[in-house]
């Protein structure tokens, strides 16, 4: 036959069938008002577990109920962010909706859901965003993804309003001509009436659009006019002199033509800074110790000196900045640098060498962290030490990651005593 209808008295009625049946009363999602804690996911909060709270949902005509909150361990974290997904899973192969986890790939997007019509079919409850190198999921990084059922669009007058609507019961109220809505306090109607006293925010005043009025339209207006200031071109001008001698003026800068677009400047120094020449070579470490205290108002820059021995200011904002992205380092490349004394070979500009410096040697330096590295003509120069500060902070976060692990061990053998 071409028709089929069920389900009746003695007629076998496949799961299918009824599962196609249900899903015409109920999309798949929770059984419960919007915001209740039905299937409601959170983090554990000191591992990599989360937890689901007991709930009721419809998942493609099929049923399922949990009576207890159930723990679902997240895999551990990578190198980078990825996001998984807690999903309840139906597989009519085998007659059971269960919890899931979805897991992602590091670095990439949440990963998609499976929804087939006849086979498995996931429905989403939250995305987890598992950060690189986490060791516990927290609060923050759960993102609740839940969509609920059980609202269904009735008809009613006052007096027959449902007696206990979940949040969001539509429906027609024929008494008031209106579609109203419980609110969770109230039934409100779905479209509220608008009048121009109920705004609010609205202008006190507008301003006029751009327009223009007729002379004759005009009241109060003047019978004559004072010319405003104008000009009137030399050949207009009668009885007007042949010359003229200049009287004493100025030019201002603005008013001069074919003036030189650039000045060479003359021979001359700037006492307590730069001599004429002096680029890179002043500023290696080698030429000259300055002692000058530093004093004024204004405001100091660290300094940096370019390939070509021009200085520019170090600068940092973000506005300066795009492509940001994370960088990794390695602390034992950084706690295996080897701090050193030296002293400094002469050369024509220090004939004297400087005694006991001390550093790192650049060349060590290149072997693990090669970002920290000058080069000079294709050659080792020297260390942005500036930079080792943010090495530091790798570091520094190792120790305090690991600060964190061991004061969770102290209190959970503590408990265990």
């Amino acid at each position: 036959m071409a028709i089929t209808s069920y389900p009746f008295d003695g007629q076998s009625v496949t799961e299918s069938q009824y599962s196609q049946l249900f899903r015409e009363f109920a999309d798949s999602g929770v059984a419960a008002s919007a915001g209740s804690s039905s299937f409601s996911v959170s983090a554990d909060g000191a591992s990599m577990d989360v937890k689901v709270q007991p709930g009721f949902a419809v998942v493609q005509g099929h049923a399922v109920l949990s009576t207890a909150v159930e723990t679902l361990s997240i895999a551990a974290a990578g190198t980078s962010t990825r996001y998984d997904r807690v999903v309840l899973r139906l597989d009519p192969a085998v007659n059971q909706i269960t919890l899931a986890v979805l897991q992602g790939v590091a670095g990439g997007s949440v990963p998609a859901l499976t929804q087939t019509d006849t086979g498995i079919y996931e429905l989403s409850l939250a995305t987890i965003t598992v950060g690189a190198n986490i060791t516990a999921v927290t609060s923050a990084a759960v993102s609740k993804e839940r969509s609920f059922v059980g609202h269904s669009v009735g008809a009613w007058i006052n007096a027959t309003r449902p007696t206990a609507p979940r949040l969001g019961k539509l429906g027609y109220n024929y008494d008031a001509d209106i579609f109203e809505f419980w609110d969770g306090s109230a039934w409100t109607p779905l479209v509220s009436s608008v009048s121009w006293s109920s705004l609010t925010g609205k202008p006190s005043t507008f301003t006029p659009s751009a327009h223009s009025h007729e002379w004759s339209e005009i009241t109060n207006r003047p019978a004559s006019l004072p010319p405003t200031a104008h000009k009137h071109p030399w050949g207009d001008i009668t009885g007007a002199p042949s010359t003229y001698p200049p009287a004493t003026h100025s030019h201002s800068w603005g008013s001069i033509s074919d003036k030189p677009s650039t000045f060479p400047p003359s021979g001359h120094s700037h006492s307590g800074y730069l001599e004429a020449g002096d680029t890179i070579a002043w500023a290696n470490g080698s030429k000259q110790p300055h002692n000058n205290s530093a004093s004024g108002s204004g405001t100091w820059y660290a300094v940096w000196v370019e390939g070509d021995g021009r200085f520019c200011r170090n600068t940092s904002s973000i506005r300066f900045k795009e492509n940001v992205r994370d960088f990794e380092i390695r602390p034992e490349d950084v706690l295996a640098l080897r701090p050193v004394i030296y002293d400094r070979k002469a050369s024509e500009e220090t004939p004297e060498p400087r005694k006991n410096e001390v550093g790192l040697i650049a060349e060590e330096v290149e072997k693990s962290l090669p970002w920290l590295v000058n080069y000079l003509d294709g050659e080792v120069d020297g260390l942005r030490y500036d930079l080792l500060g943010v090495g530091l902070v790798a570091v520094a976060k190792e120790q305090a990651a690991r600060i964190e692990r061991l004061e969770a061990l102290v209190e959970e053998l503590a408990r265990a005593s």
